[in-house]
């Protein structure tokens, strides 16, 4: 996935102008950046690549709870009263982070209005994200669940491209998404790119056309 650098909010020259400490760490394809159950101990940025997030329950069943990429925030759990990393995070490919500790961001969102209320901003927006995710597996089908996936992946809102290039993602990776088996995405990826919603050789394009699944009583 190619994810949109938010130009809206340039994030870096922002915290550049607040005097922020941070250290920047790269991490390689598949490399576990910290796991479920780890103490959380800082808030990290995504300055390019991508970051999956998984959770595994008692009996053993993972699941994806959500594909980060650059310009968004994670590990915000630090910051709770339970400072306790709830997911796994594992970088899909090459990736650069950049790591503020607890206590700097604590006193940066305590000293620093300006970046308590786009931190705040962000993460209600992503609070909205995880609601509609919610209902999404409670009341839609697997193929509507699998194009919102899919629309998601492809940042579909902030795009004016007729068609979005993601890297190829594992059919395996998208079930564990939406809740269904890997048979069944590749039913629905196979029906999406004969419908030319979406078309996929190396890496996967994104129509916006596929929007008309979730639209479609």
């Amino acid at each position: 996935m190619k994810p949109e650098k938010r130009a809206a909010f340039g994030v870096e020259t922002f915290l550049d102008s607040l005097g922020i400490l941070r250290e920047v760490k790269l991490y390689r394809r598949n490399q576990v950046i910290f796991s479920q159950g780890d103490p959380a101990v800082d808030v990290r940025f995504i300055r390019k690549g991508r970051v999956k997030r998984t959770v595994v329950s008692r009996s053993g069943r993972e699941a994806v709870v959500g594909i980060l990429g650059a310009g968004d925030f994670f590990g915000e759990w630090c910051l709770s009263e339970r400072p306790v990393c709830i997911a796994t995070a594992t970088a899909m490919e090459p990736t650069t982070i950049v790591v503020i500790s607890r206590d700097e961001m604590l006193r940066a969102l305590h000293t620093e209005h300006s970046l308590s209320d786009r931190f705040i901003s962000y993460l209600l927006a992503r609070t909205v994200r995880i609601e509609e995710d919610l209902i999404d597996q409670l009341f839609n089908s697997t193929e509507k669940r699998l194009a919102r996936a899919l629309l998601r992946l492809a940042r579909y809102g902030r795009h004016v491209d007729h068609e979005t290039h993601i890297p190829k993602v594992s059919q395996q990776t998208l079930a564990e998404m939406i809740g269904t088996t890997r048979t069944r995405v590749n039913y629905f990826m196979n029906k999406f790119r004969k419908l030319g919603f979406i078309d996929y050789n190396g890496e996967l394009r994104i129509r916006r056309s596929l929007l008309n699944v979730i639209l479609r009583e």
